[in-house]
């Protein structure tokens, strides 16, 4: 089936139109300086071809949020671990379903990792699930940069390896790339070089210039057109848009970014003198100047988890709210213990990770007639202790909630580990394996438990030491606890 989208016109007067299913399988690069039209062309792109393919943006500024109101996308924050986010980017394939990943807010550090996890998470699926997607990044040059910058060697490594597969071989897996960058020049090569269709917008820089001039086989002297053009001008070539460079002027949209190009607007009258500085330094009770309202937050990690969750409640379940709550406090918190005390019985349990677990508890919980059961924060609060083996009875004890209290400072992913050598402490245990703190920590890597015993030492949670027979023995300072001798490889092992 042949679908031609429009664009806009051309300096013809003509409609200017793209082939989306050729676009499907030569890809799109799109470049011109700040303002442009970038923004623009994409949010057209995306509006004109929302009703016939799937649509997956990547957004580092939140400027494409809008089209959720209007085309049913769903908002995904980058807030949730890399495994989360590989497995919303799985079942966005699985349901087809259109998402904005939204990353504003986030540090280039931190922007460039969750990009390449959710990107990998896209590309890593079953043949069976290679639907046709377009993936829309913009500004690009942030996620496959040319040379380092303002983040780590192993981002850096992440976010270029996925946007290589992403233009590389994303082809063949049904990823269609529309890739938007400020400057060529800071773009990696390996990622523009796989774009068959462009759309070159107004350019300053000679370096850009000239780069955008080779990619659509024009001569240098021809370069300046890319200087003299308007707002909302381009020049296209491509399979999919003109076999010849063309010029068109990109046509209005309906829905409207996040932030516009400043406007020139007349000063108010001020008073002067004394009068002007009494309104500066006056006092701020009551007299605070007017502060932006957030706007809300989309639906979280957890929720896109929830949303595209294949299970469902038996049909023939009561709705919350509606069954008569049967349970006082204590039995509450003694059913909870029970239902996560049962929840660790499962061997996987310790590798899945928490946005499954917390379904499957609360599908447990509805079960057990439990409508008030603990919020994913409380659940993530009482995880960890459940993780590392003790009842979480234990948290109500005297000693027990200084080393919850500990196992907060370190991140959620490490808590349970921790708790686990804590409760070994507490009791005068042998110091836990590496596979035990493995298991805990929701892997099956001894050598990433070693690790994670020097990053706590480094950090000050504990402190390691070995008997003459090469056991392990582990402090805790703060707590005055240490685990009896226990040998690392633990005793099985050892046996084997």
């Amino acid at each position: 089936m042949t679908v031609q989208i429009e664009l806009g016109t051309q300096k013809t007067g003509l409609p200017a139109e793209m082939d989306l299913e050729e676009l499907l399988a030569t890809r799109l690069l799109v470049q011109g300086n700040s303002g442009s039209g970038k923004s623009h062309l994409l949010r057209r792109i995306l509006e004109q071809s929302a009703q016939w393919v799937q649509q997956v943006v990547i957004d580092p500024e939140g400027d494409f949020v809008s089209l959720a109101e209007e085309y049913g996308h769903v908002v995904v924050e980058a807030d949730g671990s890399e495994r989360d986010l590989q497995m919303i980017a799985a079942r966005v394939r699985q349901h087809r379903v259109s998402v904005i990943f939204n990353l504003e807010g986030l540090d280039a550090d931190r922007q460039m990792k969750a990009a390449g996890a959710f990107i990998n998470g896209l590309f890593e699926v079953a043949r069976e699930i290679w639907y046709p997607a377009l993936v829309v990044v913009d500004e690009a040059q942030l996620f496959a940069p040319t040379a380092a910058g303002e983040f780590t060697e192993d981002a850096r490594r992440a976010s270029l390896g996925a946007m290589t597969n992403l233009m590389c071989r994303g082809r063949k897996r049904g990823l269609a790339g529309i890739i938007a960058t400020q400057r060529l020049a800071k773009l990696a090569k390996n990622v523009a070089a796989e774009a068959s269709n462009f759309l070159m917008g107004r350019t300053f820089l000679d370096i850009d210039m000239a780069r955008a001039s080779d990619l659509l086989g024009m001569e240098r002297r021809q370069a300046e057109t890319f200087r003299n053009l308007d707002r909302g001008q381009f020049v296209a070539l491509g399979p999919a848009l003109s076999r010849r460079p063309v010029q068109i002027a990109i046509g209005e949209v309906k829905t409207r970014g996040m932030g516009s190009s400043p406007k020139l607007m007349p000063l108010p009258e001020q008073p002067a003198g004394q009068d002007l500085q009494d309104l500066l330094y006056a006092s701020t009770e009551g007299n605070m100047p007017p502060v932006e309202k957030s706007r809300p937050r989309p639906v979280d990690t957890q929720g896109v988890l929830r949303q595209l969750a294949v299970s469902s409640p038996p049909a023939d379940e009561e709705p919350p709210g509606e069954a008569e709550d049967k349970h006082d406090e204590a039995d509450i918190t003694a059913a909870v213990i029970d239902i996560l005390s049962q929840m660790m019985e499962d061997p996987e349990a310790a590798y899945r990770p928490v946005s499954l677990l917390y379904q499957d508890f609360q599908v447990r919980c509805r079960i057990a007639r439990i409508n008030r059961p603990p919020d994913l924060q409380g659940f993530r609060e009482l995880l960890p202790i459940a993780r590392a083996g003790g009842d979480v009875a234990e948290a109500a004890s005297e000693d027990w909630p200084r080393a919850t209290q500990i196992a907060s400072g370190l991140p959620d992913t490490m808590r349970g580990a921790f708790l686990l050598i804590a409760r070994a402490a507490a009791q005068g245990e042998p110091c836990p394996s590496n596979m035990e703190i493995a298991t805990a920590y929701g892997t099956r890597s001894p050598g990433r438990a070693r690790w994670l015993i020097g990053y706590m030492e480094e950090n000050g949670f504990l402190s390691c030491s070995s008997d003459l027979r090469g056991n392990r023995i582990i402090g805790l300072p703060e707590l005055g606890w240490q685990t009896a001798p226990g040998h690392p490889d633990g005793a099985e092992d050892r046996a084997s």
